[in-house]
């Protein structure tokens, strides 16, 4: 299990707030036109349903994060689960049902720590969650993300984190190579009572060169490149979002006799929209083609395994969300881009199909534009050079035509 490190410290930050906005020099920034919907969970299932893993994956374990956490993440419906009242509640327990072992010895703790990695992923926008935080003691709960494995270099941006000992003051804070760990950058707010007392907004807004906080709906920190020193802005790429309640660590402390069990976080929705450049176009994750500036789209929004992918105008929805991963498939809700039947032939039809681990689920996006499955070393092509809505996707001799040609949307 690959092991992500998170916030190790809040003593250096930018700023920390009681109200009011910091500013920064906006120079290259441009700020956020939020755009369509293109991802949302409102976890709105019956009682006991366990977490949509179409949506959602866990991450698993008791190695402490890097931060010393006593907590083991588990995939039982004990930690997270939805409440029937519209929330996924994800609950710290002291128990060990299973005799976990942590990198202390015998767990003490379990929780909960889900994530979208390899399901949904996008590059700005506004990423924004209805949550009821626990309380107590040692309790970290966080809303954050990360732009991929390799941290910091990757970056990471932590939408909201609180900690126990500060139960009025939410964190937003950025992680990048050389402002890392306790070194990350960012900024608080703190309000009249604790913010576990009623359920609040937190969401970024996030567009090239610009991040902004905001708790309900206020901002309250805002960071460009001009804030990091010199340092190397790493904001650029599609991040996934996590949730999770982590207990003790290098900056919470620890659990003590006035920290009581269990301790929940409600989760009311999770809702990511696109961010346009002013003009009403999505820029986001799509493959837009430069034959009709159309998109690749799974039509219907239905990701039913053999859908044939289609062109359809660009409108940020889940649908053309396409994220390129590590393992070197294309992604888009929750499952890969596929030449029928692991075809190589000219004419071969692309297709949606559950990610399989087959090689030939491998496309790369070249620095020319050529979207080329690598196995047969062939060209994405849009079909008989249609124009229109609807066109079908097929692999075929890489030959430099504009309707071979992609671009992020």
């Amino acid at each position: 299990m690959r092991k992500i490190r998170i916030l190790l410290a809040a003593a250096t930050v930018a700023a920390t707030l009681t109200g009011g906005l910091v500013a920064a020099s906006r120079g290259d920034t441009a700020e956020a036109a939020i755009g369509p919907v293109t991802w949302q969970d409102e976890f709105n299932a019956p009682a006991g349903t366990p977490l949509d893993q179409n949506k959602w994956k866990f991450d698993i374990g008791g190695g402490g994060w890097g931060n010393n956490e006593r907590q083991y993440y588990t995939n039982s419906t004990s930690n997270v689960v939805h409440d029937g009242s519209g929330h996924l509640a994800i609950t710290a327990r002291r128990d060990n049902p299973a005799n976990y072992q942590c990198h202390y010895g015998r767990c003490e703790y379990t929780s909960g720590r889900i994530l979208t990695a390899d399901k949904f992923a996008q590059r700005y926008g506004r990423f924004e969650a209805r949550l009821k935080i626990p309380r107590g003691q040692g309790i970290w709960p966080a809303f954050w993300m990360l732009g991929g494995g390799n941290w910091p270099t990757d970056g990471e941006i932590d939408i909201m984190e609180n900690v126990g000992y500060e139960p009025n003051t939410v964190h937003g804070t950025v992680h990048g190579p050389g402002y890392s760990g306790g070194e990350g950058i960012g900024g608080g707010r703190t309000i009249g009572e604790p913010l576990s007392n009623n359920f609040h907004t937190y969401a970024v807004e996030w567009s090239p060169n610009l991040i902004v906080w905001y708790l309900d709906g206020a901002e309250f920190y805002r960071i460009t490149p001009a804030n990091l020193g010199g340092d190397r802005w790493v904001f650029d790429h599609p991040f996934f979002m996590i949730l999770n309640v982590a207990v003790g660590g290098n900056w919470p402390g620890y659990p003590d006799a006035t920290t009581t069990f269990p301790q929940t976080m409600l989760v009311d929705y999770v809702r990511v929209s696109a961010w346009t450049d002013g003009g009403g176009t999505p820029t986001g994750n799509g493959l837009r083609s430069a034959l009709n500036g159309k998109c690749i789209d799974i039509p219907g929004g239905n990701p039913a395994d053999g859908a044939r992918l289609q062109m359809y105008d660009c409108n940020g929805s889940a649908a053309q969300q396409w994220t390129f991963n590590g393992d070197g498939t294309v992604r888009a809700m929750g499952k890969c881009m596929d030449p029928a039947a692991a075809g190589s032939a000219n004419g071969t039809p692309i297709q949606l199909v559950t990610c399989n681990g087959n090689p030939v689920q491998r496309f790369t996006l070249s620095g020319a534009g050529d979207l080329v499955n690598i196995s047969a070393n062939r060209c994405v092509d849009i079909k008989e050079v249609n124009p229109n809505n609807g066109a079908q996707l097929h692999l075929w001799d890489c030959l430099g035509a504009s309707n071979q040609k992609w671009s992020r949307a």
